[in-house]
C-alpha cells in the first residue's frame, strides 16, 4: 500500500525544487484531518471531479453550442484536453502534477452558458454591481456555492488550488468573494502558469479543427500562416493517408509542437534561473512557463487569423447574438422580479445582493437549460 505519508515523500524525492509539494500546502479555509491515501492536491482534484458543476460543462458551449453537432468541442471536452496537455507539461518540468489538474479541472467551472458571448453579456449587465468575469466565478463556485458537506460551504480546496484558479489576476472584477480571497504572492505559481498556457494551446488547437470541420475555415487561407505551414509539414511526415484523414493529423501536429515548444522553452527559463523554491519561481522577473520568442510571435499570428476568420465569423457572430438575446432577457425577467427565481437560489444568497444571486443562477446554467427556461417565460405556449 502507498499511504499519503509515502505519496508525499515520493513528491519530496522526485519533483524539482521550483515544485509545491502537498505536505507544503498552506491548507484550506476549514482545517480537515488528512487523509489516508491522498495527497492534499489529489483530494481538490478529486472534488472537482465530483462536483455539479464539473458535471454541466458538458452542456455548455465553447464555440458551437450542442445544438449544431455531436462532434464540437464543449466547455467539458475542452476541459479535459487542456488536462491532458498540462499533465505531459508538468511531469516533463518536474513541478506537482496533480495541483495543476486540479486547478485545469477548475478552471472553467464559473463559464456561463454559451462559452464568451455569455460571459460578455453577464459582465455589461453587472457593470453597476462590479462586472462578471469566469475565473472569479470559478472560486465562488468552488469557495461558495457547490454544497458537498454540512461543515462547510463549497469544496473548501486548498490554497494553492484557489490561487491558481484566479491566474487571471489583473482581471479582478470589484465585487465581494464570500470568503478571504487566497493571497497570490509576487507571482501565479509554476503550475498555475502551465495551466493558463495549456488553456490556450488546447483552444487554439480545438478551435482551428471545429473551425475547418465546419467549414468556416479554409485550408489555402491557411498555408499563409508559418505556424500552420510548419504543422502541415510535419503531419505530412507522419501520415500517409489523404485528404480525410489530414485534419486530425494537423490536429494533432499543433498540440505536439506547442507543448514540446512551451517545455523546452520553459526548462531553458529554468535553467538560467535556478530557482531554488515555489516562491523563488513564482517571484522571477520574467514568466518562466512560456513559448520560445519565434513559436510566441506565431501563435500570436494564428490568435488573430482565428479571431478574424473564425471568431467574427458571420455564424458565429449570429450564434452569439442568439445567446447574448437569451441570457439579457433572463436577466430582466429576473431582476424585475427575483420572485421568478427558484426560492434556493434567492436563499442562497446569505444577504448578498439579490444581483449576484441572479448571477450565480444564469452563470450556473447549461445552454440547455437556459435556452428551455426562456422559453417558459416568454412563450405563452410552454409549460411552466
Amino acid at each position: 500500500m502507498r499511504t499519503r505519508a509515502e505519496l508525499e515523500k515520493h513528491e519530496a524525492d522526485s519533483l524539482a525544487p521550483w515544485a509545491l509539494r502537498a505536505r507544503d500546502s498552506r491548507g484550506r479555509i476549514e482545517p480537515e484531518p488528512a487523509h489516508a491515501y491522498r495527497t492534499a492536491f489529489q483530494r481538490d482534484r478529486d472534488r472537482v471531479l465530483h462536483a455539479r458543476a464539473f458535471r454541466r460543462l458538458q452542456y455548455k458551449t465553447q464555440v458551437f453550442p450542442y445544438s449544431e453537432g455531436d462532434h464540437f468541442r464543449n466547455r467539458l471536452t475542452h476541459t479535459l484536453e487542456v488536462a491532458q496537455i498540462a499533465r505531459t507539461v508538468a511531469r516533463a518540468l518536474g513541478v506537482n502534477e496533480d495541483l495543476v489538474e486540479a486547478i485545469v479541472l477548475s478552471h472553467d467551472l464559473g463559464h456561463p452558458p454559451f462559452g464568451h458571448a455569455g460571459e460578455h453579456v453577464l459582465n455589461q449587465l453587472l457593470k453597476p454591481h462590479g462586472g462578471f468575469e469566469h475565473n472569479r466565478q470559478s472560486l465562488r463556485i468552488v469557495d461558495w456555492l457547490e454544497d458537498r458537506s454540512e461543515r462547510f460551504p463549497g469544496l473548501n480546496l486548498c490554497h494553492e488550488t484557489r490561487a491558481g484558479i484566479l491566474k487571471h489576476g489583473s482581471t479582478f472584477p470589484r465585487y465581494p468573494h464570500p470568503v478571504p480571497l487566497p493571497d497570490l504572492g509576487p507571482g501565479p505559481s509554476l503550475e498555475a502558469q502551465i495551466a493558463n498556457q495549456c488553456d490556450e494551446i488546447a483552444y487554439h488547437t480545438h478551435d482551428l479543427d471545429d473551425g475547418l470541420r465546419a467549414e468556416i475555415l479554409e485550408w489555402e487561407a491557411l498555408r499563409e500562416l508559418p505556424l500552420f505551414r510548419r504543422v502541415l509539414a510535419a503531419a505530412h511526415a507522419e501520415g500517409t493517408g489523404g485528404a480525410r484523414d489530414e485534419r486530425p493529423r494537423v490536429t494533432v501536429a499543433l498540440i505536439d509542437l506547442l507543448a514540446t515548444d512551451l517545455i523546452e522553452a520553459s526548462a531553458q527559463r529554468l535553467e538560467r534561473h535556478q530557482p531554488v523554491s515555489p516562491e523563488a519561481a513564482a517571484a522571477l522577473a520574467e514568466r518562466a512557463i512560456g513559448f520560445s520568442p519565434q513559436i510566441a510571435a506565431e501563435k500570436r499570428e494564428l490568435a488573430r487569423f482565428l479571431l478574424d476568420r473564425f471568431y467574427r465569423h458571420h455564424r458565429v457572430l449570429r450564434m452569439a447574438a442568439k445567446a447574448e438575446r437569451i441570457l439579457g432577457d433572463l436577466w430582466r425577467a429576473y431582476a424585475s422580479d427575483p420572485r421568478q427565481l427558484p426560492p434556493h437560489v434567492l436563499e442562497r444568497a446569505r444577504g448578498e445582493p439579490e444581483e449576484r444571486a441572479i448571477a450565480d443562477y444564469v452563470a450556473g446554467m447549461t445552454d440547455r437549460f437556459a435556452m428551455d427556461e426562456h422559453d417558459r417565460l416568454f412563450d405563452p405556449h410552454t409549460h411552466v
